[in-house]
């Protein structure tokens, strides 16, 4: 492994979910620790709490926090003068209300991200200042319709105003809040001169975050620029799995291999090589049959265990249509189920932490494992 592994939580002192591993347990893994299985996984709040307000804002982020979890997670893209901002995508017109503002009418336009065509607004053609006249708006109106009522209320935020929320919230409430970016396209922003790499090292520089012990974890679906990474810097990093499809910079290379196959031991292994853990589609863990239905547990969680990674899995949400069938109430989809349940299987699997939108759901799930 390229790096010491503390758990891919906050190391020591930092973090009170740090936890010690048993003896026999480190030394099947070449004295690295990692967070016990089922004991307090961390809680990651998704893009905030963002399923009561609208994602990757400020309030979100705040909110998240004062629900109680270990980390908050910005995507990160890139303005055009090179700034990294908090979005979900590059493309900005479900997630800002650029599209009601006259002045940026001619910039709407069609580009190829990661091998598909998307039309809309990209942050790359906006400066940061011309970015900060915009205003957030709820992704899924129709799906979190109380998260509606800020639309229009929350600016865009950038990663150093994302870090020095946690920082402040860290000291008024005397716990370590961490951050956990994801970079979102590295490939194509790389081949439009705007790579993520170099400003996200430079920001975390300049706030002493260099270091496996700091509180902080980069994350990516793709594998090209976690490896530059873990050239760049000793933070910690993790590489994103899905359930279908696979690494953009796997079809650029021509390496066929999925997400699927990068689950086998054998590739756990290489990820080991360059990455502290994996963040898993939770359907890679627990596959669900063509009716939505829980199937049995795959061996996904112990192979990355055995290889030294750690497992943390996403995304958990309150609302029936993203739950398996299993725990659905009623018959809207919109409606919550039982999310509690959700979280006592994948709790129950040794998880090291959860992405959730409803973070409070899994603080108050974690609050109740012995």
């Amino acid at each position: 492994m390229a790096r010491t592994l503390s758990a891919l939580g906050l190391a020591g002192a930092l973090l009170a979910t740090a936890v010690a591993v048993p003896t026999s347990q480190a030394a099947a893994h070449d004295d690295r620790s990692r967070p016990v299985a089922g004991d307090r996984p961390l809680v990651i709040a998704h893009r905030g709490a963002s399923g009561y307000r609208p994602e990757h804002t400020l309030e979100a982020y705040r909110l998240a926090i004062r629900m109680g979890v270990d980390f908050i997670e910005p995507d990160l893209v890139s303005t055009r003068d090179g700034v990294l901002v908090a979005r979900h995508e590059n493309e900005i017109s479900g997630t800002t209300d650029v599209a009601v503002h006259p002045e940026f009418a001619a910039r709407r336009t069609t580009k190829t991200i990661d091998g598909t065509a998307v039309t809309g607004w990209f942050t790359e053609d906006f400066t940061l200042a011309e970015l900060k006249t915009l205003r957030a708006k709820e992704r899924l109106p129709q799906v979190r319709v109380t998260n509606t009522a800020f639309d229009g209320q929350l600016p865009v935020p950038t990663l150093q105003e994302v870090i020095d929320l946690a920082r402040s919230e860290s000291r008024r409430l005397g716990r370590t809040i961490g951050i956990y970016p994801e970079t979102k396209h590295p490939t194509y922003f790389r081949s439009i001169g705007l790579p993520l790499e170099e400003p996200l090292v430079r920001v975390l520089k300049k706030n002493g975050m260099t270091d496996k012990k700091d509180p902080v974890i980069i994350q990516s679906f793709e594998t090209a620029n976690l490896r530059k990474l873990n050239r760049m810097t000793d933070v910690r990093l993790a590489q994103l799995l899905d359930a279908a499809g696979r690494p953009y910079d796997f079809a650029v290379a021509g390496d066929p291999r999925t997400y699927v196959d990068l689950v086998k031991p054998e590739n756990l292994r290489w990820i080991d090589s360059y990455a502290d853990g994996i963040g898993v589609n939770k359907n890679l863990l627990v596959p669900r049959d063509a009716s939505g239905k829980l199937l049995a547990p795959t061996a996904v969680v112990r192979d990355a265990h055995r290889t030294g990674l750690v497992v943390h899995a996403w995304t958990f949400r309150a609302e029936n249509q993203f739950l398996p069938v299993d725990f659905r109430i009623g018959t809207d989809p919109n409606a919550r189920g039982d999310i509690i349940a959700e979280y006592q299987l994948f709790y129950g699997l040794g998880l090291d932490g959860v992405f959730s939108d409803h973070p409070d759901t899994a603080v108050a799930a974690r609050a109740g494992l012995s």
